[in-house]
């Protein structure tokens, strides 16, 4: 058989194999979320999420410590309050568990990359991510909120904020807030392409977030619509995004690619709590390979043309990376 083609060759050895790879990833590229709860005396597992805790400031301490010695220098964070209003106003309060817990962590750790979540709905009594009017989200209304929100987080020590509510105009007010206090560097990755998806549950169970009547469809993204994708991501980088993120990772492999495609800013994937949730309950009764299973997952977000990660397993990546398993 006389064959010119022979693709095999480049697939003798692990090390031509790692040579070659098209897909490459470092643990500077991985964000770990993280959560943070008011009123607790020790860390608590998350029962949809095992292995992963709603933490004390101290146990978040030892967390971004261990996260650090691992090669992740970069943590995003979720703050549950001990006490929720109408308004949502732990978010955004000086003394709020999410301000306390940046002050603490850079204090102790300047070299951590903290990242705030801007949202209300961990916040809010009735558990929607903004101000109602009647059963509906005001979306003009919120956007002073999240601005609040985001200006406070970076006072307390953020090095940037990413807001995740998808009110439209939402990075322009946040923009133009932090221009105003003296925050002009500080960036800004927008949860531009967030989708109303069932991959959010085990977070929902974790945050105290599920809303108290209706659903977040009227702002989340309907998950049929790639195309709206990129508008949204258009629109976010006109008001000032300089990263702007697909949530979820998974399943939205072709909206990341569509996303990288058409701006010309960098793309982040979130891997959220549904999908840990899967691979552990699958790794847990024997099923599969949970490290391959973890290393699969990442390695097709970055294929399909994401530059960050945020993943619950980000330590666990770190070291594959380290071991050259992955990237």
């Amino acid at each position: 058989m006389n064959l010119i083609q022979r693709p095999r060759r480049l697939r003798n050895s692990e090390s031509l194999r790692k040579m070659v790879r098209e897909t490459r990833m470092d643990p500077a590229s991985l964000i770990y979320p993280a959560f943070v709860a008011e009123g607790l005396t020790q860390k608590q597992e998350i029962p949809s999420m095992p292995g992963q805790y709603r933490h004390t400031t101290d146990s978040l301490l030892h967390l971004a410590e261990e996260l650090l010695k691992a090669g992740v220098d970069k943590m995003m964070l979720f703050g549950i309050p001990s006490c929720k209003d109408e308004l949502g106003s732990q978010a955004y309060a000086q003394n709020g568990v999410v301000q306390q817990a940046m002050r603490a962590l850079k204090q102790r750790l300047p070299q951590l990359y903290l990242i705030g979540d801007v949202c209300m709905c961990e916040y809010t009594s009735h558990g929607h991510c903004g101000i109602l009017k009647g059963q509906q989200v005001d979306n003009d209304a919120t956007l002073a909120y999240l601005a609040q929100i985001a200006v406070s987080q970076v006072q307390a020590g953020a090095d940037m904020v990413a807001p995740s509510d998808m009110m439209d105009g939402r990075v322009a007010a946040i923009r133009s807030a932090l221009d105003a206090h003296g925050y002009a560097d500080t960036p800004i990755l927008s949860y531009a392409v967030k989708y109303a998806s069932s991959f959010y549950g085990p977070f929902r169970q974790a945050a105290d977030s599920a809303p108290a009547f209706g659903d977040r469809r009227g702002y989340q993204m309907d998950y049929h619509n790639a195309r709206e994708g990129v508008k949204e991501a258009l629109l976010d980088i006109e008001e000032g995004a300089d990263i702007v993120m697909v949530k979820p990772a998974m399943a939205y492999g072709d909206v990341i690619a569509r996303v990288k495609q058409a701006v010309n800013v960098p793309v982040a994937a979130y891997s959220v709590s549904g999908e840990y949730s899967m691979v552990k309950a699958a790794a847990m009764a024997g099923d599969i390979d949970e490290s391959g299973i973890v290393c699969e997952m990442a390695a097709a977000a970055f294929r399909a043309g994401s530059d960050i990660y945020l993943s619950y397993f980000a330590k666990e990546l770190a070291g594959y990376m380290q071991e050259g398993r992955i990237g």
